[in-house]
């Protein structure tokens, strides 16, 4: 038999969260995010769970060429477009939109000669300062678009690195929108800008296309609840208690002896370790779920397990119930405790760990 560490991956969750995604913004068409293996949940799951999606977008150009095996015919975006000068002819090949964010890639457009017509996405880098044209290159690199004869549709596209922070006095959300809005000016052409943040507290930045991520695995990119929004957890991580130590004051547990009781305890061992995906930095008191009733993790992550605390649970024992994230527990909750974002855990779940699915 396997290890009893199983992560449960619930389709129907998918849906209902692209469902709210689309519902904030009723006027827009919705690219489903699915780089990363759709955020650790399988790009096959991804794909069947946001088969209402108007288009999916991710990073990673095989996994673009495996969706259309798989049968996707909808639209594909490359959301940090192309890396070689070989690609754009794989671009027109499989059909798949491009962000073009740098000069670098506009040139190996221009020269690429293709033959069939492809649609693009000129980035603006509106303040975040990772990707795109800054505003006042944006528009000749408009220009250099059009007089492309394989470039087909130009949409405008930018990035909000705010947007789960409304106060944010150094780079507001309007702020960008406001420098969008002006280097857009009178360009035709449709707009994205919302990411799951915007998408959840700023309504009315929609435009024409959103682009939800973690909102719809059932996270949140701040400190907001997933649960407070109708969101449902997509992903959830259960083992079982392995092994049971009743100890007294002073005892220690795990490497380093970094826990130390204060009193009589019971100490369960969990199948599940910084080798599945669990963060090995979580500390002690990281929440955890044993047979329904919440507990913490005490001492340090090992590679295979890790340490909770029994002692409030009525009737421990070797086959216990863990729940180390999902339903009753939500990943942000387990992530903020480990300094660290939901994206991290569920991108970070090892291929050791079995996976099943539900609808």
């Amino acid at each position: 038999m396997p290890r009893p560490l199983i992560a449960t991956i619930d389709i129907a969750a998918l849906r209902s969260n692209l469902a709210l995604a689309k519902a904030r913004a009723p006027h827009s068409r919705a690219w489903a995010v699915v780089k990363a293996n759709a955020y650790g949940h399988g790009l096959e799951r991804g794909m069947r769970g946001f088969a209402a999606a108007d288009g999916l977008g991710l990073i990673e150009l095989d996994a673009a060429a495996r969706l259309r095996e798989l049968g996707w015919n909808k639209r594909i975006l490359l959301l940090e477009g192309f890396f070689d000068a070989s690609d754009p002819q794989l671009l027109a090949e499989y059909q798949l939109d491009t962000v073009i964010h740098c000069e670098e890639q506009l040139t190996m457009l221009e020269q690429a000669r293709l033959q069939t017509k492809i649609d693009v996405h000129l980035k603006l880098n509106s303040g975040m300062n990772r990707l795109g044209f800054t505003p006042a290159k944006y528009r000749a690199a408009y220009e250099r678009l059009r007089a492309i004869p394989a470039v087909d549709h130009i949409s405008f596209v930018t990035h909000f690195a705010n947007a789960e922070d409304p106060d944010n006095p150094v780079l507001p959300v309007q702020e960008q929108l406001r420098r969008f809005r002006e280097a857009t000016r009178d360009l035709p052409g449709e707009q994205s800008m919302a990411n799951s943040a915007t998408d959840l507290l700023h309504p009315g930045s929609a435009a024409d296309w959103i682009r939800p991520g973690i909102m719809l695995y059932g996270a949140t990119p701040g400190g907001q609840s997933a649960e407070q929004f109708g969101l449902r957890p997509a992903m959830s991580l259960s083992s079982e208690i392995i092994g049971v130590q009743h100890i007294v004051a002073g005892d220690a547990v795990g490497y380093g002896s970094a826990f130390v009781a204060t009193g009589p305890m019971t100490i369960g061992v969990v199948a599940c370790g910084y080798a599945d995906g669990y963060p090995r930095h979580a500390p002690s008191g990281t929440p955890v779920i044993v047979d329904g009733m919440k507990t913490r993790m005490v001492g340090r992550v090992s590679m295979d397990m890790i340490t909770v605390d029994l002692t409030p649970v009525a009737k421990p024992r070797v086959g216990s119930k863990v729940t180390l994230w999902g339903a009753g527990l939500p990943i942000d909750e387990v992530a903020n405790a480990a300094g660290t974002v939901g994206y991290e855990l569920m991108c970070g779940l090892a291929s050791r760990v079995k996976v099943v699915e539900v609808n």
